[in-house]
């Protein structure tokens, strides 16, 4: 079992992100992606998630092409937290997490008991179970991040693709979506793929990485060997110092 692309090759305007790319994430695996702004995250969640089509190569989902499954069937396997929202949500919280029920509801039922308590459950692990008939529009943005990925967990895919998590958390709620993406990997066997910018979070908690530098090179491996201080400061394109002695503490900007 894997969500894994072979010589995959991403192009945007002309311009190729990163070249013949392969590598597959397994379960029990947690991966972080970095790389400066603009070099393929997001268009590689989302070719991964079957919502975008490479320039060349394939995605496979359990060794069938990711392309050729429907819709309910690939969001039963794959869920996806984008980075942004297109639309303004008009129901309340509890109805917004509803939403990622959808897949496992059938033609003839929209939602159940068990669906409602999936929902619930979901809220409870982003401590936010008080907020169920809260309208979603008078959120601050950490608020809604939280019901974001309250709305994935209660979606309960196998791969979990998560574009930039972090952003709008603070420091304490950051460490907790770490913790959560780190214990469904280790605890529930998931797979988790995350975006992050910071370069002291994913020694901490990844067990793999990938580096995209958006010029179409791309390394990809164990944490241990690929998030390196000289890989990731060629990378970034700035000087950066060990955060501490320990061999997965991450790493801060040298002031």
């Amino acid at each position: 079992m894997s969500l894994a692309c072979e010589n995959l090759t991403l192009e945007i305007a002309g311009r190729v992100l990163c070249r013949d790319l392969s590598f597959s994430v397994e379960p029990g695996q947690v991966w972080g992606v970095l790389g400066p702004n603009g070099s393929g995250k997001t268009t590689l969640i989302n070719v991964l998630a079957g919502l975008a089509q490479p320039a060349r190569g394939s995605v496979m989902l359990d060794q069938r092409p990711v392309a050729v499954l429907g819709d309910k069937l690939r969001a039963q396997a794959i869920g996806v937290l984008p980075q942004h929202e297109e639309s303004e949500f008009w129901g309340s919280v509890l109805d917004y997490v509803l939403l990622g029920r959808y897949p496992h509801t059938t033609v003839w039922r929209v939602w159940g008991h068990a669906d409602e308590a999936a929902a619930l459950s979901a809220l409870r692990q982003v401590e936010l179970a008080g907020f169920a008939a809260r309208r979603y529009a008078t959120l601050s943005g950490g608020e809604r991040q939280r019901v974001r990925a309250a709305q994935l967990l209660a979606q309960a895919p196998r791969y979990f693709l998560l574009d930039e998590p972090l952003q709008h958390l603070d420091l304490s709620r950051q460490i907790q979506m770490l913790d959560s993406a780190a214990a469904l990997a280790r605890e529930r066997n998931n797979a988790v793929l995350m975006v992050l910018h910071d370069v002291l979070w994913p020694a901490r908690v990844c067990t793999h990485a990938l580096l995209l530098d958006g010029a179409g090179g791309a390394k990809a491996g164990t944490a241990g060997a690929v998030l390196t201080q000289a890989n990731l400061e060629a990378l970034f394109g700035c000087k950066l110092l060990p955060a501490a002695a320990q061999a997965q503490a991450g790493f801060v900007p040298a002031l």
